[in-house]
């Protein structure tokens, strides 16, 4: 029995091996602090190093979506001023055309729009 078939891997990849939100942010941040390698990260979390290639890349974007998303002065999940402003407004001219309508259908009379 040769070494490989002892430690039950074939033929140099792992195992599937999933890891929690926590550990990757761990992996994440020991290899953005220069702490470890790829390889080396790799190989304490038990995963393939296109594991922690593919960690990287969406932790990165994360993080670009993040900062994008965020905007000094306002609050999280806070309403835009200005949008709140422009659906004051539309509110405000649908009732004045409703007001409109009921007027112009009382003044011309019900036959005509018939």
């Amino acid at each position: 029995m040769s070494q490989a078939e002892r430690d039950g891997s074939t033929g140099g990849r792992r195992g599937k091996r999933f890891l929690s939100p926590s550990q990757k942010y761990e992996i994440w941040i020991a290899l953005l602090r220069g702490e470890c390698t790829t390889r080396e990260a790799a190989d304490r979390a038990g995963v393939d190093r296109s594991t922690i290639m593919k960690l990287r890349a969406v932790a990165r974007q994360g993080a670009l979506d993040a900062l994008a998303a965020s905007r000094p002065g306002v609050k999280a999940g806070g309403k835009d001023p200005e949008l709140a402003a422009a659906e004051a407004e539309i509110a405000r001219l649908s009732e004045a055309l409703k007001e409109m309508a009921v007027r112009l259908m009382l003044h011309e009379g019900k036959d005509r729009w018939g």
